[in-house]
């Protein structure tokens, strides 16, 4: 840890960066995360761990480590977070999953991007399995950029933009000071990524900085069969952070900018899989929307052609075919236009 000279050399800078964990019977892979960080021996970053009322032995492997460990009730990831903020000072700070991993020396690569104006630093992840295998591109493809408003738009415009999972992501302190009133959220990667480009620049790199370790206990569903209850959880979840995103956005005189929850890409996309996944007949009128919606947005002719393309046949087959060719879209693994169809037909 660094100090500063003469009498200030007796209240030791607090570190610029912490990695924050929060474990929940992740046994299996949170000494990996630890190790992770404490290898790369970074004196401006401090690692604190919180278990957050795990029962499978998470605990006696974290004590093993020599780090600040703090256990407590379980309480969901945002309040164990906002528990591990609590016990530093650091102005910046990383909220590691405990199933993911840092890779060597992206500390000191995040830490040499940070500076008073950024309020949240960017960076791909590659995706895992279980056991540490590569099993895809990195996620997402970003360009190095620093934005100082073209993302707050794309927010106003779609509620969203694109933007890695919770380990690929570094906050500002007072960004993170907005999970305190996040009570309908019980992780840490919803208003913090989309309000972030509010409250200042936006850095991004396109180098993978850490690991996205996908299983059968993802959060967000990934690795597992399409799943109605997590898209119904999605779905309840964005509707809240979007309320939420315009409570904020109020004091700046831009509340009324931001797009109504119900036509947004996510929104209207999350609908139709939910459709699909109680085996219900997706509505023409949703899926109409989502064309146009698709249709006018920023990405390649060829990207949103292949989309409506996708959603248009997924419609209109069986059921059946229809679950079987989404969820090889939502698959975590490689996929191609041979995969699709043979998982269609």
């Amino acid at each position: 840890m660094t100090t500063k000279k003469g009498a200030a050399a007796l209240h030791p800078a607090p570190p610029r960066l912490a990695v924050i964990i929060a474990c929940f019977n992740y046994a299996d892979y949170v000494e990996d995360a630890i190790r992770s960080v404490l290898e790369q021996k970074c004196n401006d970053c401090e690692l604190i761990i919180v278990d957050d009322g795990s029962t499978d032995g998470s605990w006696d492997i974290i004590q093993r480590h020599p780090v600040s460990a703090h256990r407590i009730s379980n309480c969901g990831q945002r309040a164990a977070c906002i528990y591990g903020l609590s016990k530093t000072q650091a102005p910046f700070v990383l909220f590691l999953d405990a199933d993911d991993a840092l890779l060597p020396g992206s500390l000191a690569t995040i830490l040499a991007k940070l500076d008073d104006g950024v309020a949240k630093l960017q960076f791909p992840l590659l995706r895992t399995d279980r056991d540490g295998v590569i099993i895809g591109e990195p996620v997402p493809k970003l360009t190095a950029f620093r934005d100082a408003g073209a993302l707050a738009l794309s927010v106003l415009k779609n509620g969203t933009y694109v933007t890695p999972p919770t380990s690929g992501n570094v906050f500002r302190r007072d960004v993170c000071a907005l999970l305190h009133d996040a009570a309908y959220d019980r992780a840490v990667d919803g208003v913090l990524l989309f309000a972030a480009p509010f409250f200042g620049d936006v850095v991004s790199l396109s180098t993978p900085l850490g690991r996205y370790r996908i299983h059968d206990r993802n959060d967000s569903g990934l690795g597992r069969p399409l799943d109605a209850e997590i898209l119904r959880r999605e779905i309840a979840r964005f509707v809240e952070r979007m309320a939420h995103l315009r409570r904020l956005l109020g004091p700046l005189g831009r509340a009324k900018e931001l797009v109504a929850t119900e036509e947004t890409q996510f929104f209207l996309e999350r609908s139709i899989y939910l459709a699909i996944a109680e085996r219900r007949r997706v509505p023409p009128m949703i899926l109409w929307r989502l064309v146009r919606k698709i249709s006018s947005g920023d990405n390649s002719l060829k990207s949103k052609g292949t989309m409506v393309v996708f959603l248009i046949v997924t419609a209109i087959l069986p059921n059946r075919q229809a679950r079987r060719g989404l969820s090889y879209r939502l698959d975590a693994g490689k996929r191609s236009m041979s995969g699709l169809l043979r998982a269609l037909f």
